[in-house]
């Protein structure tokens, strides 16, 4: 886990070293254990290392292989490097190192862009050739990994984060007005290409793009999970699905165990979380490091679900680490870093919690296994079931998780980006697309390749890399996806949702957290702010600054301001939050 940045020239003008040097420096929290330059003809690249896998120098970055005449910059973890090892050395290719970066390369050059599909993991990279001058950019299939880009004069600049290449300079730093719209309307999810700077956009995941030294581009999608069974698959029972799935869960947990370095739990006390920890100690784990976030109490608002994750530690004899946040001691000194350390503006609530926890969690770790994704591939959303037999059901996803209709927004934001209704038209678009056909799978693919990619996992990525922490999230594995995708939804939807798993979480761990409620990572004091909170964000929204910008009418602010609680979006979040986040967000990056 690490991260990187780059700079192709497409005219004669030297790369920009300096600029190069300033965007690497601004991700050395994504890599505190070295940092590594290289440049040749119109190419260069700058690393920053966290070391999980062979924490010697032979393992570090950038790597270049003279022999290949490849040079790469990666960030992420394959965790099946050791048997893709084997398959090239029997192909002849010698190794001088012993980590996942270079089997990355040589497989590059053995199978060219096929190579992605043999890889099981997160990752992006930038892989530059030597002789060609080509440079080759690549996404892992969920987003886990992330990886921005900018056009500049010239020239192209990427990096694994959004401020890092606002430190390079010579960026467009206008609001994007359809980003702004799918902000405001889609739960703060920014859909790929786009970004909330007009020049800035972020690679789709499952994407491997090429980029000539002439600057022409092609990009290839390299996967797409198909929901409908295979043949073979039409006569399973619900027993029989449970087995596959909880045979392909274990693989996915074991293979993120894979590092040079231990692997700790983030503990919530949920299913998810509860699952994996319970897996990991039927595998024969012992002494596991477990953490748990919790806020105060606001009114009806429980800060905390720390009875539930006590249960877990107590049952599997964890050393369990609690950590609990006072609002003001700790919320509103953290969160202008907190917010400093997204790459995009991210109006959950839990982003703080998740900041503090891996503050805490570092400590102790350098990698943790995280539950986020279940809910999006088992179906555990509340707007699932009501898709069954849906006529419509792009109108009626939107109408449970859009934050705001078109009058409101329009209401909402300066006249100047007033316009069309994208984040709908997206929505739609994407329903239609083939290769999904029941209602409810049309929804678990949108969650899954978009709202997943750029609201949980780009929120745990943000959250832990802030402290040199590598999250990785078996729920994720490409191969237990496709397979959740495949099985019928009643499986998925019976008892309540995510059906299946509960039936697997039975089998393994107390029933005590499978049947409960179900439970979000609360931060009540943004969801209702009050007093000094609430003061913040008004302060922020009418600083000089949110003045100057004017993205927000000013007569529907002092509404919010007003009576913030009274301003709920359907997923429970907090609308004031929304517009104040996103300034905070924007003077935090020195815009």
């Amino acid at each position: 886990m690490c991260g990187f940045c780059g700079e192709i020239r497409l005219d004669d003008v030297p790369v920009d070293l300096d600029a190069l040097s300033a965007m690497s420096a601004s991700m050395h929290p994504r890599g505190p254990d070295g940092h590594g330059a290289w440049q040749q003809g119109r190419v260069a690249l700058a690393h920053r290392r966290l070391s999980i896998i062979d924490l010697s120098t032979h393992a570090a970055q950038p790597m270049v292989d003279s022999e290949l005449g490849l040079s790469i910059a990666f960030n992420g973890c394959i965790y099946n490097y050791q048997a893709l090892r084997e398959e090239l050395s029997a192909k002849g290719y010698r190794f001088f190192s012993n980590g996942d970066t270079e089997v990355v390369l040589k497989a590059f050059h053995a199978w060219g862009a096929d190579c992605v599909e043999r890889f099981h993991g997160m990752f992006a990279f930038a892989i530059a050739e030597r002789d060609s001058g080509r440079l080759t950019l690549a996404r892992d299939r969920l987003g886990i990994k992330p990886l921005y880009y900018a056009e500049v004069t010239g020239g192209l600049r990427f990096a694994s984060t959004l401020p890092a290449l606002l430190a390079g300079g010579g960026i467009d730093t206008d609001i994007d007005p359809v980003a702004l719209h799918h902000y405001m309307h889609f739960h703060a999810v920014v859909p790929a290409p786009y970004t909330i700077l007009a020049g800035v956009r972020k690679l789709p995941p499952a994407t491997l793009r090429v980029i000539e030294p002439d600057g022409r581009i092609r990009d290839l999608i390299y996967w797409e999970p198909v929901f409908e069974p295979r043949p073979e698959e039409r006569g399973l029972s619900f027993e029989d699905w449970q087995e596959r799935i909880l045979a392909s869960l274990r693989t996915a947990v074991a293979r993120r165990l894979v590092a040079d370095v231990d692997v700790g739990v983030l503990l919530s006390g949920g299913l998810d979380s509860s699952l994996i920890v319970g897996l990991l100690a039927e595998q024969g784990q012992q002494g596991l490091n477990t953490f748990s976030v919790g806020f105060e109490t606001v009114g009806d608002e429980v800060g905390d679900e720390f009875q539930y994750s006590d249960i877990i530690a107590r049952h599997y004899g964890t050393t369990h680490h609690k950590i609990q946040v006072d609002s003001a001691a700790r919320l509103l000194p953290e969160l202008p870093n907190c917010v400093r350390a997204m790459s995009e503006p991210m109006v959950s609530h839990d982003a703080i919690g998740f900041y503090l926890l891996s503050h805490e969690v570092s400590k102790h770790v350098k990698v943790v296994q995280s539950g986020q994704g279940a809910d999006e591939v088992f179906a555990g959303y509340h707007w699932y079931p009501p898709l069954i037999g849906s006529q419509d059901p792009a109108a009626d996803y939107a109408r449970a998780f859009c934050d705001r209709d078109q009058d409101e927004y329009r209401r909402m934001v300066d006249p100047r980006f007033h316009g069309e209704d994208h984040s709908r038209a997206f929505i739609a678009a994407h329903f239609a697309r083939p290769g999904a056909s029941a209602p409810v799978d049309k929804a678990l693919r949108l969650d899954q390749q978009i709202m997943l990619v750029d609201d949980p996992v780009k929120r745990v990525d943000n959250m832990t890399m802030a402290w040199g922490l590598e999250a990785r999230v078996p729920f994720l594995d490409h191969e237990l996806v496709e397979l959740a995708a495949r099985m019928p939804d009643a499986h998925k939807l019976c008892d309540d949702g995510k059906g299946v798993l509960k039936a697997i979480g039975r089998r393994i761990i107390p029933s005590e957290v499978i049947d409960r409620p179900k439970g979000y990572f609360p931060v009540p004091a943004l969801k209702y702010p009050r007093g000094p909170v609430l003061e913040m964000m008004r302060d922020l929204l009418h600083s000089s600054p949110a003045r100057a910008r004017g993205l927000f009418q000013p007569d529907s602010v002092e509404t919010l301001l007003a009576a913030p609680e009274a301003h709920i979006t359907p997923l429970r979040g907090s609308k004031l939050w929304q517009a104040a986040l996103l300034e905070l967000w924007l003077q935090q990056q020195g815009l």
